[in-house]
């Protein structure tokens, strides 16, 4: 595991489960489900093309601070419609780049056009811990069995 390490990995340990949600669904349905399925974003999906993202801060900033109700108020009408997407070939390091110059959480994957899963800034930032922390036990292995 290294900053070096593709999406593709990152797919292959977590699984490439999406949920998603219609654009004509509200917005309180949105927020229900990410409730329920303990997620901060649902990719919006329209038959079988992808077009936006919804995410907590969508809701916040959109729905609650503009004083909408939720429950009346349309997926497609706050909706992310320009999506930052990376491939299963994409290295962590790319990723984590792209989200901290768009000023994103959640990237879709996708070959081609056809959707292969999801990470999550939380995602990327496991699999680097688990990365240092394979290293410092190597390292530390390779300490004390060092002979002096």
């Amino acid at each position: 595991m290294n900053p070096n390490d593709t999406i593709g990995e990152i797919l292959g340990h977590k699984g490439s489960q999406v949920w998603s949600i219609s654009p004509n669904a509200t917005v309180f349905d949105a927020i229900q489900m990410m409730s329920d399925k303990n997620i901060g974003a649902l990719l919006v999906i329209e038959g079988d093309r992808l077009v936006g993202i919804i995410t907590e801060r969508d809701y916040t900033r959109k729905v609650a601070l503009k004083g909408k109700v939720s429950k009346q108020t349309a997926v497609n009408e706050i909706l992310t419609g320009v999506v930052v997407k990376v491939t299963p070939e994409s290295t962590v390091e790319e990723c984590m780049r792209l989200m901290t110059d768009n000023r994103v959480r959640h990237l879709p994957v996708v070959e081609g056009e056809r959707i292969v899963g999801i990470v999550s800034i939380g995602d990327l930032v496991n699999w680097i811990i688990s990365a240092q922390t394979s290293t410092i036990h190597q390292l530390q292995t390779y300490i004390s069995g060092y002979p002096g």
